[in-house]
């Protein structure tokens, strides 16, 4: 057996309670977001909680901060979808941005991330704290864009999961980097089921726009 596999192997045989809590809720989250289901916000709220000091155990600041913000964001995400459309009982439309968006944001976040790592390199001894912040950053703003349903969070979110899940293992939480291994088949799940229904709204749209030109 490889070295790899028997670390690997040891870490999840040493998994607390609590992060086996934190991950079966976590997962729960993904999925109820996926389906556009409010209740995601709850397992978010009390998921994010216990990572926040798990973290912070392991000198993962931005990380710890990060979940902390995340459970004022299960707060404000179930309000912005509970206030639904323009009409009360319709489900809150999936919006899409534009490149020239993205394109801009994302370089600005990183060096933002790197910005951050400097003033806090001082504070913390931690070999992964640049990939921390950045993960932090990319994070904040990749949550607001699913609070305000955003398809292109999705695409974010992959990026996000597949750094997460490297650092989580470096660090000795083998068991939450599986989880975000998951994440990146939910992040490709939750694309197609926003996808689908993105493209149904601009479909009725022009199909309302057809007979209002009709009329």
């Amino acid at each position: 057996m490889s070295d790899f596999t028997s670390n690997f192997l040891s870490q999840i045989a040493a998994t607390s309670p609590l992060e086996w809590v934190a991950v079966l809720l976590a997962i729960g989250y993904v999925l109820l977001a996926a389906k556009q289901n409010s209740w995601c916000w709850l397992g978010a709220f009390v998921s994010t909680a216990i990572y926040t000091w798990l973290f912070w155990q392991v000198t993962l600041p931005f990380q710890s901060a990060l979940n902390f913000f995340y459970m004022i964001m299960a707060g404000y995400g179930y309000y912005q979808w509970s206030k639904g459309g323009t009409d009360s009982s319709e489900t809150k439309p999936v919006r899409s941005w534009p490149l020239w968006i993205h394109v801009t944001i994302v370089p600005s976040l990183l060096i933002g991330a790197w910005l951050l790592t400097q003033a806090a390199a001082s504070q913390f001894n931690s070999d992964y704290l640049l990939l921390d912040a950045c993960i932090n950053v990319l994070s904040v703003v990749t949550t607001f864009m699913v609070a305000h349903k955003v398809l292109q969070n999705w695409v974010y979110w992959f990026f996000i999961n597949l750094a997460s899940a490297y650092l989580y293992l470096q660090v000795g939480y083998a068991l939450s980097a599986c989880l975000f291994l998951g994440y990146v088949g939910f992040s490709l799940f939750g694309y197609y089921q926003w996808l689908l229904q993105w493209k149904g709204q601009n479909e009725r749209e022009r199909h309302t726009a057809s007979l209002t030109e009709t009329t």
